[in-house]
């Protein structure tokens, strides 16, 4: 583990690959499990924002489940999650001409309708962080959906911290990064 600032990070961050192979998953991290996306409070209030704007762009059972359910859920646990279709399926999924599944707030983002990309616990996958009183835990999440994605990752030589490096540097900033990266440096 390496420490920094509040953080307690894994070093599976540095040590592990990673680049998301969609022709092979298909964008099943969108579509698979048995819980929504993890939100944060402050990414609530983005939703209610954006949702207008990108509603259109949803399918109609995303909508269908966003109205009945709401933006976002809690579940059993006080947790804030994405909404589900059917207990299964992100309620924001939109799947492409391949049948590959993929964010529709992305998408919107990617259309130039609004300037959030996706919720962060999205962004940062594979790295789960868990947020605590006195300090936050930045770790690896392996998934079995995500093996062509590990495969594809050690083929590329591209460690986890570099792939999600965009979303490191939103979650955390820039000088956190850069610390990050020197202790990957001096790890090697």
């Amino acid at each position: 583990m390496i420490q920094i600032g509040k953080a307690i990070v894994s070093e599976e961050i540095i040590d592990e690959q990673f680049v998301c192979d969609l022709k092979k998953c298909k964008g099943a991290c969108c579509v698979d499990g048995d819980a929504g996306a993890p939100l944060n409070k402050e990414e609530l209030a983005i939703l209610e924002t954006i949702y207008p704007k990108i509603k259109h762009l949803l399918l109609p059972k995303g909508v269908e489940a966003i109205t009945e359910q709401g933006l976002y859920t809690i579940n059993d646990k006080g947790d804030i999650e994405t909404t589900l279709i059917d207990e299964k399926d992100c309620a924001y999924v939109i799947f492409d001409d391949k049948n590959t599944a993929k964010c529709g707030i992305e998408e919107a983002y990617n259309q130039g309708l609004i300037d959030w990309k996706k919720p962060i616990s999205c962004h940062l996958y594979p790295v789960r962080v868990l947020e605590f009183s006195t300090f936050t835990t930045v770790n690896y999440h392996h998934w079995k959906i995500c093996d062509d994605a590990c495969a594809l990752g050690k083929e590329l030589k591209v460690p986890v911290y570099k792939f999600v490096k965009e979303a490191l540097i939103i979650k955390f900033g820039e000088k956190w990064y850069a610390e990050l990266e020197k202790e990957a440096i001096t790890k090697r």
